[in-house]
């Protein structure tokens, strides 16, 4: 299995989703995991991100050790988060992780599409 090793140029993990990630990790008792980013297609401006919990990364992947989590990202999702922050809110309505991409042209105002 072929993994690369990426660093926070392609994505770096905030504090306020580091924590929140290691919570959702240790309380699936599964600490040593990761969160999963996807970029495909759907949404109202046409990409959005997919996000799971994995054990491991799958092969090809791109694993990034940022803010003492791990992030991993497909080859082509990379393409489109090169250069993101993830954080992570707890407001009520607008609430979970968020990407902010410096590659996304247009946003919508729900926050969970883009088009690059």
């Amino acid at each position: 299995m072929k993994i690369t090793e990426g660093n926070e140029k392609l994505i770096k993990v905030l504090d306020g989703a580091s924590d929140k990630l290691r919570n959702l990790l240790e309380m699936q008792g599964r600490p040593e995991g990761a969160l999963r980013i996807a970029v495909v297609g759907g949404g109202c401006s046409g990409l959005q991100y997919q996000m799971d919990l994995v054990d491991e990364p799958k092969n090809r992947d791109i694993r990034v050790k940022t803010n003492d989590v791990s992030v991993v990202i497909d080859p082509k999702s990379a393409l489109f988060v090169s250069g993101s922050e993830l954080d992570y809110s707890d407001d009520l309505q607008q609430g979970g992780f968020k990407v902010t991409n410096p590659n996304a042209s247009v946003t919508c105002s729900c926050g969970e599409s883009f088009s690059a």
